[in-house]
């Protein structure tokens, strides 16, 4: 009798892990499915601008009617081109590097010394994203016009105007990573050691908080690199990226090619942003989830 009932229980579990089985391959073939869309999302309009970079002419047909290298060694060897990629790559830069130098001092300042200003810059980094940038350009403008009106229309007065927009993508990362690592009780503890707040800054908190300064850091980059009302309002007489592609795509039926050329500069955005991407992946791989607030406390818990 047991060995009658022990064979009927394995024969009513049989079909419990067929049914098992096949739910899991059902939903690997979802997953699969998901990630072959979204793949194709991304990819098929950049193979599109890679085929349209080297097309003659293409009219009615599924690829272009002929190819060739000419858009690509006309756009390289561009020196307005040229120009325009020098002063949004310095632009760039420049404002990931304020923003941070900027970011550090005051998001440690608000969690370890003073808690009230905390307030201010929370409502500070939420400017860019409840006003338009033209808004902030015409300020700036004005409020440059009153206080240094030599300032306008330079590259200073620009820089600074995309250090002020790109200012929250480096606040919510720098900050995420400082409630990630616990920043309090680590300054506490080497400054209970003696250290002083420089010391403290330079050899506790950065070290503890790299992965949300380059990931900032890029934010900063991509942001001032595509932007284009300010520099359309402030820039005059800089050449930058964006501007350059708006001023193609205005030109498409005066210049041969105007279409072409945008492809390539469209293509070679992409790759240094691909590739800072690229690296800060590679820089943060495994330190993900040190990034969101709360996950230093959750981690401690766990180990308790």
């Amino acid at each position: 009798m047991a060995v009658d009932a022990a064979r009927d229980g394995v024969r009513s579990r049989a079909p419990a892990r067929e049914r098992l089985r096949a739910g899991g391959r059902i939903s690997r073939a979802a997953r699969y499915l998901f990630f072959g869309a979204v793949l194709g999302y991304f990819c098929i309009p950049m193979a599109a601008v890679l085929i349209y970079s080297f097309a003659t002419r293409w009219t009615a047909n599924v690829l272009p009617d002929g190819y060739t290298l000419d858009w690509w060694q006309a756009t390289v060897s561009n020196p307005r081109i040229q120009s325009a990629f020098s002063t949004s790559m310095a632009l760039a830069t420049l404002t990931a590097f304020i923003d941070i130098a900027v970011v550090v001092p005051a998001a440690y300042w608000s969690r370890v010394r003073n808690a009230r200003i905390r307030h201010v810059i929370e409502v500070a980094a939420a400017v860019p994203f409840a006003l338009p940038y033209v808004v902030i350009a015409f300020g700036l403008m004005q409020f440059s016009g009153v206080v240094a009106p030599q300032f306008q229309g330079t590259f200073v007065l620009l820089v600074a105007g995309h250090a002020a927009i790109a200012f929250p993508f480096v606040y919510w990362a720098v900050d995420g990573a400082m409630a990630a690592a616990g920043i309090e009780r680590l300054s506490e503890t080497a400054e209970a050691c003696g250290a002083s707040p420089m010391q403290i800054v330079r050899l506790v908190v950065i070290p503890n908080i790299s992965s949300g300064l380059v990931t900032g850091g890029l934010l900063s980059f991509a942001a001032s690199f595509g932007e284009f009302a300010m520099a359309q309002i402030i820039g005059r007489g800089l050449d930058t990226v964006p501007l350059w592609s708006a001023e193609m795509i205005r030109s498409y039926s005066d210049t041969a090619g105007s279409y072409n050329r945008l492809a390539v500069v469209t293509l070679l955005t992409f790759a240094v942003l691909f590739v800072l991407s690229a690296v800060v992946v590679y820089w943060n791989r495994g330190q993900t989830v040190r990034l969101l607030p709360g996950a230093g406390a959750s981690d401690e818990g766990g180990r308790r």
